[in-house]
Order: structure tokens, then C-alpha cells, then sequence
């Protein structure tokens, strides 16, 4: 299954992933545990985006917000586990070249959009706490439709130029050292002198993400702040209850990614390059429903709720199909 190795090439039709291991056993295993992660990732998102879709009462900004980070968390791991995953069950290795610009493309789409959408979740967490009674009227629903527009609109063109840019290069090799399509590792394969350009868009994305950054401590020195002065400890709790969850998932994203890429480089640590690569790609996207709904009470109502639906729901149509055989069978 696993194409041959070209070297020298100005036209590339397929790319060589990395195995996790070259031992069939150790194949299956690391199948295994992907599927447990990637099951973990997509049911998780899963039931925190279908109560918000079907309760009225989750109708609100920070809701919205929610459900727009579960649909890009879902995206996330799914564009590079099932692979993984296909390599490891199948032992084979090459994706298509059109296939690794699909995964670079919607990794850079979903990753930019998830960042941008903590930063305006920032936001909305400062106009809930520092400025309460305006909050109906800063963060109307129109509002929170057209930041979100905008978020998945700027991901989508920056999406276009990062990954046209990377592929514009001649590559002199086809061997990706990693278990997906990775810009660094991909770069990395480049023969020419356009990949400086990719560093320019590298350099641009860190400074964006800079900018956020210090936009969400920024944020967060208000919130804190304004907390302070709340007099009563339970007012304290319920303000910060709504914050912590937020805070947590932006610190899980920035300290993995951070922690994947600034590290020191090496050469022979490909084992380590995939454990890193596995942090601050999938870990984030399967913590991230849990760690918003462990103390949501209104998240866990409404799936409870919905839960309750339907059973009820299966138990009338079985009682229903139960009473009209009865019926028939009496006339």
C-alpha cells in the first residue's frame, strides 16, 4: 500500500504520513486509543451541542458561543484522527496531495476559528459581569450572529492564503514526519525559496495570536477586578462560575500549542514530535465539553430534559403500537 519515496520532484500525487510504531501489535493499540479519544472528542461536543440546539432556555449569547466552539472542536479532530486512525488499522501510510491540503486547510480553518471565537467568549464574559445591564443590549442576538460571521468569514480566507501558500512550494520530498499534515513538517519538505513567504504567514498568525492573547488578559484583569467588589460570596461564585470554565479551556489551548512549539528542535525525536502533536491537537477538542459542562447545571438540565423526551417519547410509541394491535386483534 505504501508508495515508494520520491526525492527531486516538482509534481508530488501523494504524501507518507508517519506510523506510530512499526510493530503490528503497537498499530492496533494506538487504533484503539485514537478511537476511545476520537469517540470521547465527538460525543462529548456532541452533548453539549444538541441540548443548546433544542432548549429555547440555551437560546442565549454564551450558549451560542458554545455551540459554535462544540462544531469547531468536532471539526478539529476530525480532520486528522480517522486517518491516523486508517494508517494504523490499515498499515498504510500515503495520503493523497489533494488530501493533505484538505487536512492543512480545515486544521488552520477550525484552529484560527476556535481562537477567535475564545477571544470574543472573552469578550462576552466582560460585558456579562462589568457591565450587566447593557448586556441585553450590547450582545443581542444579531450581534453574537454577525461576530460569529466574522470569525468563521476572516478563518476562511486566512485558511485559503495560509494553506495556498504552503502548498505554492516545490517540494524535494513526499515523507511527512508526522502523523498528519503538519505546516512545520510540511515546510519542512520544500526545495525553494517561496516557503519564506509561509514564514511571513507564521509570523503574522503568532502576532495576531499575540494580540488576543493579551486582549483576553486584558479582559480578564476587568473581570477580576470587578469581581473583587461584589459584596456578597455567593454573587462572587456565580460571576466566577461562568468565567473559570472559559479560562480553563483558553489556557489548555495556549499552553499546548505553546508547549508543542517552542520547544527545542530535534531531529531524532519523532516519537516525542507526535506525543507533542497529540496534546495540543486532540487533547483540547475532547477536554473542552467536559471541562464546560462538569459545573453547568443549565447544560445538564437541558440534557437531562432532553434525555427525559425521549424516553417518554419511545414509551408512547410502544404503548401506541402495543394498543392498536390490541384494537385490531379485539375488532
Amino acid at each position: 500500500c505504501t508508495p515508494n519515496k520520491m526525492h527531486n520532484l516538482t509534481s508530488i500525487s501523494v504524501f507518507l504520513l508517519l506510523e506510530f510504531s512499526d510493530v503490528r501489535e503497537l498499530q492496533i493499540l494506538h487504533f484503539f486509543v485514537f478511537l476511545v479519544l476520537y469517540l470521547t472528542a465527538i460525543i462529548g461536543n456532541l452533548l453539549i451541542a444538541i441540548p443548546i440546539v433544542f432548549d429555547h432556555h440555551l437560546h442565549k449569547p454564551m450558549y451560542f458561543f458554545l455551540l459554535n466552539l462544540a462544531i469547531m472542536d468536532l471539526g478539529t479532530v476530525s480532520v486528522m484522527v480517522p486517518k491516523s486512525m486508517a494508517i494504523s488499522l490499515l498499515n498504510c501510510r500515503y495520503i493523497s496531495y489533494f488530501g493533505c491540503v484538505a487536512q492543512v486547510f480545515f486544521y488552520i480553518l477550525f484552529g484560527a476559528s476556535d481562537y477567535a471565537l475564545l477571544t470574543i467568549m472573552a469578550h462576552d464574559r466582560y460585558v456579562a459581569i462589568c457591565n450587566p445591564l447593557h448586556y441585553e443590549t450590547i450582545m443581542h442576538k444579531g450581534a453574537c450572529i454577525r461576530m460569529v460571521a466574522i470569525v468563521w468569514i476572516i478563518s476562511l480566507l486566512y485558511a485559503i492564503l495560509h494553506t495556498g501558500s504552503t502548498f505554492a512550494n516545490t517540494f524535494c520530498s513526499n515523507s511527512i514526519n508526522q502523523f498528519f499534515c503538519e505546516i512545520p513538517k510540511v515546510l519542512k519538505l520544500s526545495c525553494s525559496n517561496f516557503y519564506l513567504v509561509e514564514v511571513g504567514f507564521l509570523v503574522l498568525s503568532c502576532s495576531i495570536g499575540l494580540g488576543c492573547f493579551i486582549f483576553i488578559i486584558i479582559t480578564y484583569m476587568e473581570i477580576f477586578s470587578t469581581v473583587r467588589k461584589i459584596p456578597s460570596v455567593h454573587g462572587k461564585k456565580k460571576a466566577l462560575s461562568t468565567c473559570l470554565p472559559h479560562l480553563t479551556v483558553v489556557s489548555v489551548f495556549l499552553f499546548t500549542g505553546v508547549f508543542a512549539y517552542t520547544r527545542p528542535p530535534s531531529e531524532a525525536s519523532s516519537d516525542l514530535d507526535i506525543a507533542f502533536a497529540v496534546v495540543y491537537s486532540v487533547i483540547p477538542a475532547t477536554l473542552n465539553p467536559f471541562i464546560y459542562s462538569m459545573r453547568n447545571k443549565e447544560i445538564k438540565t437541558a440534557l437531562w430534559k432532553l434525555l427525559d423526551v425521549c424516553i417518554l417519547q419511545k414509551l408512547y410509541a410502544k404503548f401506541y403500537k402495543k394498543a392498536c394491535g390490541c384494537f385490531s386483534f379485539c375488532m
